[in-house]
């Protein structure tokens, strides 16, 4: 018989957090502090990547098909890029709304966009333009609405708002990597932390795996080498002494996963691969070019295909709002639609058409899902501020590029209205695009998860796949 307050052997299955001994009782407080923290962080690990790992092995000895290797790599915008000055241009409106740049024909009959995106043009017949996302409510530093797929994760408005979980972060609980040993959820580039979403009520172990500068992500300290990362006892008395820290945040939980993602991760000659973009081919690094960003794209195609599952690159080159901001020339560090903008749009144009390209040669294109898109669109009219050159903050529409994913594509979903300051028709908003997500990477639509209060949280909020892609 047990105990009074212990549970049934029958209930006492092997998880995570077995060598906490959650139900032991200590000493001679029935519910001391650490008693009730170590069993709230034994009940946590019904739905971690351990059992999905042990899962899938099961299926895989059984016969049984496992799911495909899905990902998604974002390109984060950062800062928030015209709408009207790149994707959807308004060549018959005055010039205080149309902006300095020209439109070119793309390869969908009727569809222009910026003169200084020729590439895109001649791919669009292989992506799809949505030129009427609804972005209220979104804003940045912190970037969360677009990126959690929630409208209520805006600090500002929200005192919740900064524990709503990534889109990437979701992932990263419900499949875990695509591959071992290799994190679920990377973030490339990160040039603030207010870039983006993170784990929130699912747990610092589902916050992304930062690595900022290609080629030095493995750079070991001094103080130790591989054969001391190497070893387990000592990574443990390092992690033992942040348990101070303990919280029902998933601290707990996360130093067990980076004990083994160290192990993984920097001693592993696996993950340290696909880390290391010096060993493709000349000729592809010469394809993506020198530029940084286009090194992040060729990094994040190496980490998809060694099985990361959420790639997001954040494109910006200052730890401020984002490069993409641009409110005008005399309100630095932004610059204004031509000094500001204009610059970027080149190596967008060639960063976005190479990824879609080489995903599509190397089979990889119903694979992986690209998104391009920032926090929101821009003012209809140049100029404010109080500069002549410049747009200020416009959430009320905003263009995206979606491409690859075994999606239905060639096609411009939605529209601005004239002045390409309204949506006209056919909104498709942050819960919709999450949805569209989830259901590529096999996340359960109708799903939930809990936040630190035991409250039950619905994955999707207010959204439903983009029919016209699936």
């Amino acid at each position: 018989m047990p105990l009074p307050g212990e549970i049934p052997p029958s209930h006492n299955a092997a998880h995570a957090f077995t060598g906490l001994n959650a139900r032991v009782r200590e000493g001679v407080v029935v519910s001391d502090r650490r008693g009730v923290l170590k069993a709230s962080l034994a009940g946590l690990a019904g739905l971690t990547l351990p059992g999905l790992l042990r899962t899938r092995s099961a299926m895989a000895a059984a016969g049984q098909t496992t799911p495909r290797a899905k990902s998604v790599i974002l390109l984060w915008m950062t800062g928030g890029p015209s709408h009207i000055d790149t994707l959807d241009p308004k060549p018959d409106a005055p010039v205080e709304i149309r902006g300095p740049f020209g439109t070119i024909p793309t390869a969908l009959p009727g569809v222009r966009v910026c003169e200084h995106l020729p590439k895109y043009a001649a791919m669009l017949d292989r992506m799809t333009l949505i030129r009427s996302v609804d972005a209220r409510f979104s804003n940045h530093e912190p970037n969360m609405v677009l990126q959690t797929g929630n409208s209520d994760a805006e600090p500002r408005l929200n005192r919740e708002a900064a524990n709503y979980p990534a889109i990437a972060s979701i992932i990263a609980r419900h499949r875990g990597p695509n591959f071992r040993p290799m994190p679920p959820y990377v973030s490339l580039n990160m040039q603030s932390k207010s870039h983006l979403a993170w784990g929130g009520y699912l747990g610092k172990q589902y916050d992304p795996f930062v690595a900022k500068n290609v080629g030095n992500i493995f750079k070991l300290p001094k103080s130790l080498d591989h054969s001391r990362i190497s070893s387990r006892q000592e990574l443990r008395r390092q992690f033992d002494r942040l348990q101070k820290d303990l919280d029902l945040s998933g601290s707990m939980q996360a130093l067990d996963r980076f004990e083994q993602q160290a192990v993984d991760l920097v001693a592993g000659k696996q993950a340290q691969a696909a880390f290391d973009i010096s060993l493709e081919p000349a000729a592809t690094r010469d394809l993506y070019g020198a530029h940084p960003w286009c090194q992040q794209a060729l990094l994040a195609r190496r980490l998809v295909e060694a099985g990361v599952s959420f790639v997001t690159i954040d494109l910006s080159n200052h730890g401020a709002s984002g490069t993409w901001d641009t409110h005008g020339d005399n309100i630095p560090p932004y610059g204004g639609i031509t000094k500001g903008l204009r610059p970027l749009l080149p190596v967008f144009d060639h960063l976005l058409t190479t990824l879609v390209a080489d995903l599509h040669e190397r089979g990889l294109s119903d694979d992986v899902l690209v998104l391009a898109m920032g926090e929101f669109g821009r003012t209809p009219q140049i100029g404010t501020q109080d500069s002549t050159d410049g747009r200020n903050h416009w959430p009320p529409v905003m263009s995206m590029t979606v491409a690859c994913g075994g999606m239905r594509h060639g096609q411009v979903i939605g529209a601005s209205e004239r002045d390409g300051g309204q949506i006209q028709n056919r909104p498709v908003t942050p819960g919709d695009l999450a949805a569209t997500i989830y259901r590529h990477m096999g996340v359960p639509l109708d799903g939930s998860y809990t936040d630190f209060f035991g409250r039950p949280r619905p994955i999707v909020e207010n959204g439903q796949p983009i029919a016209e892609l699936i």
